[in-house]
C-alpha cells in the first residue's frame, strides 16, 4: 500500500504542465489560423475592388471608343506612320479639376466611389494626308478612390473600318496627394 501513495505523490504535478504545454499549443495554432484567416479575407476585398475597377474602365472605354467613332463626318484612311504619341493622358489636370478634359460616360457607377472616366484624344499622322487615330485613355475606381484600372486603346480609322489596339496602362501616369 506504501507504494501506491508514494508513486502517486511523484507523478501527481505533471499533469498540469502537460494539459497547459497541449492548451498553448491549441491556442497559437487558432491564432495562426485567425491570422490566414484575416488575409485571405483582405486579399479578396482587394481582388473584388481590381475587378470591379477594371469593369469600370473598360465599360467606359468601351462607351468612349463608340463616342469618338460616331464623331467621324467620314472613314478615312491612313497611309503614314502616326506621329508622335498624345500626351495629355499624362497630366493630372486633364482628369481632375475645374478644367478637366476627361468625359465622364456614365453618371454612376454600382457600388464604386466615383464614376469611370475617359478621355480621347485624336493622334494624327506623321503624313498630310489627313488620316489618324485616336487614343482613349479610360480610368474606373472601385470601392474605394485609391483603387484604380487604368486602359488604353489605339483606334485606327481605315478604309476597312477601325481598327482597335489595346494596351493597358500598368500605373498610373500621375500621383495623388491624398488629404
Amino acid at each position: 500500500m506504501k507504494m501506491q501513495t508514494s508513486q502517486r505523490r511523484h507523478s501527481s504535478g505533471i499533469a498540469l504542465p502537460i494539459v497547459l504545454l497541449i492548451s498553448s499549443m491549441l491556442l497559437v495554432t487558432a491564432a495562426a489560423w485567425f491570422e490566414a484567416a484575416l488575409a485571405g479575407s483582405r486579399a479578396t476585398r482587394n481582388l473584388g475592388g481590381r475587378v470591379q475597377a477594371f469593369h469600370s474602365a473598360d465599360s467606359a472605354l468601351l462607351r468612349c471608343a463608340r463616342i469618338a467613332l460616331d464623331s467621324l463626318p467620314e472613314p478615312r484612311d491612313i497611309t503614314g506612320a502616326l506621329g508622335s504619341e498624345p500626351e495629355k493622358w499624362r497630366l493630372k489636370a486633364s482628369f481632375e479639376g475645374a478644367a478637366a478634359n476627361a468625359i465622364t460616360p456614365f453618371a454612376t457607377w454600382p457600388h464604386a466611389a466615383k464614376p469611370p472616366q475617359c478621355l480621347i484624344e485624336s493622334w494624327p499622322t506623321s503624313s498630310e494626308n489627313g488620316g489618324g487615330a485616336f487614343l482613349i485613355t479610360a480610368r474606373g475606381f472601385g470601392r474605394r478612390a485609391e483603387t484604380e484600372v487604368w486602359l488604353q486603346q489605339q483606334l485606327e480609322i481605315a478604309e476597312s473600318g477601325p481598327i482597335g489596339h489595346w494596351r493597358r496602362v500598368v500605373a498610373k501616369p500621375f500621383q495623388t496627394n491624398a488629404p
